[in-house]
């Protein structure tokens, strides 16, 4: 079966970093965009970043310049690299395979001071 395993996440003070991580297994890792997104309370879910298996990437417009995704198709994994966090990026973070209705347990994101 599929499974989508996120890490990473944590509390931090604005203006600090964290790395998520999200092992995939059950899939052709390779073949599949890879996204990261998130939803904090009473809000929609929302995309933050999007990585094609043909090269580029796309950003929503709130993280772009800060965030960035990356893969590891030897490892099946998908990175999320944030930088610069603000109180508004709280949220829990999913990965999501393209193409499929399966979601991980999510890892929360705490930006605090």
């Amino acid at each position: 079966q599929v499974q989508l395993v996120e890490s990473g996440g944590g509390l931090v003070q604005p203006g600090g970093s964290l790395r998520l991580s999200c092992a995939a297994s059950g899939l052709r890792f390779s073949v599949f965009a890879m996204g990261w997104y998130r939803q904090a309370p009473g809000k929609q879910r929302e995309m933050v970043a999007i990585i094609p298996n043909s090269g580029g990437a796309n950003y929503a417009e709130a993280v772009e310049g800060r965030f960035t995704i990356s893969r590891d198709n030897a490892r099946n994994t998908v990175y999320l690299q944030m930088n610069n966090l603000k109180p508004e990026d709280t949220a829990v973070y999913f990965c999501h395979a393209g193409g499929l209705d399966f979601w991980g347990q999510g890892t929360q994101v705490t930006v605090s001071s």
